[in-house]
C-alpha cells in the first residue's frame, strides 16, 4: 500500500513565537490573580504601565530599525518582558521606576542586541536589576499581604495617588518581604524558629506569597504539559536550590532556612519556570539545560544565605546567561553514527 506523503518544511502551525508568548502570558494568570488578592490594585497598575511603556519601546526602536511593525508587535514578546517584570516590581512603585525598567529591558537589554533572538541576557532581568542597583528604597517598599494584622486594603484611588502622584502612604502599609525579615532578624542574632513566629510568615513561606508561588507552579506546569517549556530547566533549578538548601539546614537547622522555605520564597518558582526557561538566552542542549538551571538554584542559595541580596533570582540567571555558551560546547549530544574518541 502507498501512503500520501507531504514534502518538507513540515511545520506546526500552533508553535510560532506569538503563540508561544501567549501561552506564556495565560500561564502567568493564576499567580498574577493571587498577587493582586493579596497585595491589591498595584498589582495590576504595574501591569498595565509596563504593557504600555513595553509596546510603545518595542514600536519606536523597531521604526528606527526599519523592521515591520505588526509582524514583530504580533509576536507578544514585548508583552511578555513587560510581565515579567512587572511582577517582579512592589505594588505601589512609582511609575517612574516601572519605565526605567521597561525601556532599560527593551531599548538596551533587547534592540541594541539586535531584538528577539540575538539578546544574550534576559531582558526583564536586566531592567530589575538596573532599578535594584539604582533605586534600592523604591524597591524594598513591598505593601504587607492582605490578612496580615489589622491593614485595610488600599482602595483603587489611593493606589493611584502613590503610583502617579508620589502621595503618602499610610503608616503601617508597608513593610518588609520575608526573605528580607529572614535575613534582617538572622543578622541580629535569632534563629530561624523564633524567626518563623512573625505574622509576614504563613504555613510553607511568606503570607501570600506562598499562594502567588503554587499559581505560578500551576501556570509553569502547564507550560511543560504542552512542551512550551522544557522541564529539565525548572527541574534543575529548583533541584539544585533544594540540594543545596538541604545540606546547610541539616548542618545548622538554627541558622539556616528549610529547604522548603527557600523553595517557596521570593521568586524561586516564578524563576524556575518563566524566566529561567527562556529559550534565547538559556542552554539548548539536553544535559546542559539541566546543569544551567542547577546552576541558577544553587546560585540562587549563594546570594540569599551569604550575598548582600534577600533573593539572587535575577543576578543568578544573568550569570548562568553567560556561562550558557559555554556549557552548549561541553554538552553536545553525539551526533547519530559518530564515533567517539
Amino acid at each position: 500500500m502507498r501512503f500520501q506523503t507531504m514534502t518538507s518544511p513540515h511545520v506546526l502551525l500552533d508553535t510560532g513565537v506569538g503563540q508561544v508568548m501567549r501561552r506564556v502570558l495565560y500561564a502567568m494568570l493564576p499567580g498574577v490573580a493571587a498577587l493582586v488578592w493579596f497585595f491589591g490594585w498595584g498589582v495590576l497598575a504595574n501591569l498595565v504601565i509596563a504593557t504600555v511603556m513595553a509596546v510603545a519601546a518595542e514600536t519606536a526602536m523597531l521604526a528606527a530599525r526599519g523592521k515591520p511593525l505588526a509582524l514583530h508587535l504580533g509576536d507578544c514578546s514585548a508583552v511578555v518582558t513587560a510581565w515579567l517584570l512587572a511582577v517582579a516590581l512592589p505594588p505601589l512603585a512609582p511609575w517612574w521606576l516601572t519605565a526605567i525598567g521597561v525601556l532599560s529591558a527593551i531599548v538596551v537589554a533587547k534592540h541594541l542586541y539586535g531584538g528577539l533572538g540575538y539578546n544574550p541576557f534576559n531582558p526583564a532581568m536586566i531592567g530589575y536589576v538596573v532599578l535594584l542597583i539604582s533605586f534600592p528604597r523604591e524597591m524594598s517598599t513591598w505593601l504587607i499581604p492582605h490578612g496580615v494584622g489589622q491593614t485595610q486594603a488600599m482602595t483603587l484611588m489611593e493606589t493611584l495617588q502613590v503610583i502617579f502622584v508620589g502621595a503618602p502612604m499610610v503608616d503601617g502599609l508597608t513593610g518588609a518581604t520575608p526573605l528580607d525579615v529572614l535575613r534582617t532578624q538572622m543578622g541580629l542574632g535569632l534563629s530561624v524558629a523564633e524567626i518563623r513566629n512573625s505574622p509576614v510568615f504563613g504555613l510553607v513561606s511568606g503570607h501570600g506569597w506562598e499562594w502567588a508561588a503554587l499559581g505560578f507552579l500551576l501556570g509553569g506546569l502547564w507550560l511543560v504539559y504542552i512542551r512550551a517549556a522544557d522541564w529539565r530547566i525548572p527541574a534543575g533549578m529548583l533541584g539544585g536550590l533544594a540540594i543545596i538548601s538541604t545540606v546547610f539546614y541539616l548542618i545548622n537547622p538554627q541558622q539556616y532556612a528549610p529547604p522548603w522555605f527557600h523553595l517557596w520564597s521570593g521568586a524561586a518558582i516564578f524563576g524556575a519556570f518563566f524566566i529561567a526557561t527562556d529559550p534565547v538566552t538559556a542552554s539548548a542542549t539536553p544535559r546542559g539545560r539541566l546543569i544551567y538551571g542547577a546552576g541558577i538554584g544553587v546560585l540562587v542559595y549563594i546570594i540569599r544565605a551569604f550575598g548582600g541580596y534577600p533573593d539572587g533570582v535575577a543576578f543568578s540567571v544573568l550569570l548562568m546567561n553567560i556561562a550558557a555558551p559555554t556549557i552548549d560546547l561541553y554538552t553536545q549530544p553525539q551526533v547519530f553514527g559518530a564515533r567517539r574518541g
